[in-house]
């Protein structure tokens, strides 16, 4: 079928520009640790910019675990809490994040921050898709096994291996999945059809494992749906989606997560502890020319961070930049997967991503015991090094390279 272009812009936010709650740079507190802002009521990041009026999410104290009583202890903490303090649940984490989402008011949120048990409350944001922009044909898995040379080779085809989508979901019927592709969970509709409405979701998960136009070639693909028609969700979806994967990862797994907003404790510490369960994440860096460091998820250093580069190997001129990424990949003019049938093409770091989501899945398909830690050096220890131009101010010169993973 025939290749069509489509555009997605983000007006009056720039391009990619990403809505999410503000917190700067201080990283999460540590499980089972009381914080300054509980003992004193505040609310996080509850003036900030994107801020979601009676959306809150809430941070429990203790260690995030995947099984069936740490569920329903979270549970009873999130029904106790409310309880006490007013607000409505409306999802509760344990697998990545130990916490729940709340509907409340600005003043119940406050009272609940003091309660003891509770970490912290963050106010509910936004989070969005990296955003896309119309250009010529693909050219990404070309240039990432070592050579601009109109071949792309591969030391095996990511057989074994479970590549989460968190994002718009994905059309699962597209041929170029060849029936790889199930769903998950929807996170948007509160169901089990993560199916794509969107585009977004089916371009990346093409990228990663179609068998046209995807680095691992024969991986299997699960779609956890976290955002919506439009392109964008809450980060308490969002969240939702990350514990998913962490309570049903099993065996070698990557996810994918071509989606961000400002910076926010939470959603970091639920990537986190997906990482520690032993899932592989590769994320967006973001795409408003500015440091990726003042983005979530971009700035968790166990994550694989992705600035985006064009074809002459330039850093994009959307892409962000700086000391948390890890490496570049190829994000202007990507040609994937379109949902519905055929193809598109797109950019953003949400296209630079995937490539290292299935480079991700090479490696363990060769290596299935390998740790997160292990992944990301694999990747960043065989790039090519020195061939971007205009890295950007502390960002790593390092360029994703295939050719020597295996």
């Amino acid at each position: 079928m025939g290749t069509r272009t489509r555009t997605r812009r983000f007006a009056a936010l720039g391009i990619g520009a990403l809505t999410a709650t503000v917190l700067g740079l201080g990283q999460a507190a540590t499980a089972g640790a009381s914080t300054p802002d509980a003992q004193q009521g505040t609310i996080r990041n509850a003036d900030a910019p994107g801020a979601t009026a009676g959306r809150y999410i809430v941070a429990l104290d203790g260690e995030a675990s995947a099984s069936g009583t740490a569920r329903a202890q979270a549970r009873t903490a999130a029904e106790r809490l409310t309880d006490a303090h007013g607000g409505k649940v409306d999802q509760v984490y344990s697998a990545a994040f130990r916490g729940f989402s709340l509907r409340a008011s600005e003043e119940q949120a406050e009272e609940l921050a003091k309660a003891p048990g509770v970490r912290f409350v963050e106010a509910d944001g936004t989070a969005r898709v990296s955003g896309t922009q119309p250009n010529p044909p693909s050219w990404g898995i070309d240039r990432i096994d070592g050579a601009l040379n109109s071949s792309y080779s591969y030391p095996n085809d990511g057989s074994g291996v479970t590549a989460y989508i968190v994002d718009t979901g994905v059309d699962m019927t597209h041929p170029d999945f060849g029936g790889r592709a199930r769903s998950g969970r929807d996170f948007i509709d509160n169901d089990n059809d993560a199916s794509d409405c969107q585009g977004h979701g089916t371009h990346v998960a093409g990228t990663v494992g179609g068998k046209t136009y995807g680095v691992a070639k024969n991986v299997d693909i699960v779609s956890v749906r976290v955002l919506n028609c439009s392109g964008s969700g809450q980060w308490s979806q969002v969240i939702g989606g990350i514990d998913w994967v962490a309570q049903n990862a099993d065996g070698p797994s990557v996810a994918n997560m071509s989606l961000g907003g400002a910076a926010s404790s939470s959603v970091d510490a639920a990537v986190q502890g997906a990482i520690d369960k032993g899932v592989s994440f590769a994320v967006a860096a973001g795409n408003d020319s500015s440091n990726a460091c003042n983005t979530s998820p971009a700035r968790v250093p166990a994550a694989i961070t992705l600035g985006s580069t064009d074809r002459g190997d330039g850093r994009s001129y959307f892409s962000n930049y700086g000391r948390c990424l890890d490496l570049f990949a190829p994000g202007g003019s990507i040609t994937s997967t379109r949902n519905g049938g055929g193809s598109t093409t797109m950019s953003g770091t949400s296209m630079a991503s995937p490539h290292a989501a299935g480079a991700a899945a090479l490696y363990l398909s060769a290596h299935p015991g390998a740790s997160p830690a292990q992944v990301r050096n694999a990747l960043v220890n065989s790039a090519q090094t020195g061939v971007v131009g205009n890295p950007g101010s502390g960002s790593p010169n390092a360029l994703l390279n295939v050719s020597s993973l295996g």
